[in-house]
C-alpha cells in the first residue's frame, strides 16, 4: 500500500499514456476534435491522441454503402410512374479535406441519407417530367446517366461519389399497365398473322410451281410417248409393206397370182378377230362385193408400198 503512494505519479502517468491510445479499424479514419474544432485524422492502425485535450469527434468510413429508394414521378402526360431503384455511394477519397466535409456538412448520417435521396429524387422527378409515358421505359439508361452526371458534383461537395444508380423497377398505374398489354398483345396477333400470311403464300407459291412442273413433266412424258407411238405404228406399217412387196415379189417369179396374199390376209383378219374379239360384236361385209372392196383397197396399199420403196432406192 505504502508503494502505491509512493509511486502515485508513474501510475497517474501510465494511465494518462494508455487513454491517449487510440484504434481504428481498417477502411475508417477518425476525426479528432480539440476543444470542439477540427485538429486532425487519425488513420487505421494504433495511434496516440492527447488524453482529456483531444476528442474522437467522428469515425468516418469509406466503404462503399447502398440504399434502397422507392418513389412516385408524373410524366408529361400526366401519368403516374414509380420506381424501385437502388443507389451505390461512398467517400470520395481518403484526403483530409474530403474527410473533413464528410464529417462536418451534415449533423447526422440520417440527415445525409435525407438530402441524398431527395436530391436523388428530385433529379428523376425532373427528367420524367420532360417525357411521355410511352417513352419511360426505352429510356432507362438515358435516364440513369442523366441523374449521375447532375447529383455527382453536388455529392462532390459534400465529400461523397456516386458509383452508381440501378433502376430496378418501372411500373404505371394498373389501366395504364392493362392497356399496355393490350396494345403488346395486338401487335403480337398482327405480327402472326402477318407471318401466317406470308407462310400461306410461301405454301400455295411452292405448290403452284410443283404442279405446274408436275404438268410440265407430264405433258413432255405424254409427248414421248406419243411419238414413240407414232414410231411404232410407222415402223409396223413399214415392215407389213416390206413383207408384202417381198411374198408378191417372191409369188411373180413363181408365176402365181398375187391376190392369194390379200385373200389369206383377209382370212387372217378374220380369225384374229374371232379369237381375240372378248366377246364383242363386230360387223363385217363378207359379201362378194365387199370382199372385192376390201381387196382393193390392200392392192392400192401395196402399190403405195411399191412406190415409196423404188423411191427410196432412186434416192440412194
Amino acid at each position: 500500500m505504502n508503494i502505491i503512494f509512493q509511486f502515485w505519479w508513474l501510475i497517474l502517468l501510465l494511465f494518462i499514456i494508455f487513454s491517449g491510445l487510440v484504434t481504428v479499424n481498417q477502411a475508417t479514419i477518425a476525426v479528432v476534435t480539440m476543444f470542439g474544432k477540427y485538429k486532425r485524422i487519425l488513420r487505421p492502425g494504433l495511434n496516440f491522441k492527447i488524453p482529456v485535450l483531444e476528442q474522437i469527434y467522428r469515425r468516418i468510413s469509406i466503404q462503399n454503402r447502398s440504399v434502397e429508394l422507392e418513389f412516385q414521378a408524373v410524366t408529361q402526360d400526366q401519368a403516374n410512374v414509380y420506381f424501385k431503384s437502388m443507389l451505390l455511394y461512398a467517400v470520395m477519397n481518403a484526403d483530409e479535406e474530403t474527410i473533413k466535409k464528410v464529417a462536418f456538412k451534415f449533423i447526422s448520417d440520417k440527415d445525409l441519407m435525407q438530402a441524398l435521396v431527395r436530391t436523388i429524387e428530385g433529379n428523376i422527378r425532373s427528367y420524367v417530367a420532360t417525357k411521355k409515358q410511352s417513352e419511360i421505359l426505352g429510356l432507362r439508361k438515358d435516364l440513369v446517366e442523366s441523374v449521375k452526371s447532375e447529383v455527382d458534383h453536388v455529392l462532390e461537395e459534400w465529400g461523397y461519389h456516386l458509383l452508381d444508380l440501378q433502376i430496378n423497377d418501372i411500373t404505371f398505374d394498373k389501366v395504364i399497365m392493362e392497356s399496355m398489354s393490350r396494345v403488346v398483345a395486338s401487335n403480337n396477333l398482327k405480327a402472326a398473322a402477318e407471318n401466317e400470311g406470308q407462310a400461306l403464300l410461301i405454301t400455295k407459291t411452292k405448290g403452284a410451281e410443283a404442279e405446274g412442273n408436275a404438268i410440265k413433266i407430264s405433258a413432255e412424258a405424254e409427248r414421248e410417248a406419243a411419238r414413240l407411238r407414232g414410231q411404232g405404228v410407222a415402223l409396223f406399217r413399214e415392215e407389213v409393206a416390206k413383207g408384202m412387196s417381198q411374198a408378191a415379189e417372191q409369188m411373180k417369179q413363181a408365176n402365181l397370182d398375187t391376190n392369194v396374199i390379200l385373200f389369206s390376209m383377209w382370212t387372217e383378219a378374220i380369225k384374229n378377230f374371232a379369237e381375240l374379239g372378248k366377246g364383242n360384236i363386230m360387223f363385217l361385209d363378207g359379201s362378194t362385193e365387199g370382199m372385192q372392196r376390201t381387196m382393193q383397197q390392200l392392192m392400192g396399199l401395196l402399190k403405195m408400198s411399191e412406190k415409196d420403196k423404188n423411191a427410196n432406192t432412186n434416192n440412194n
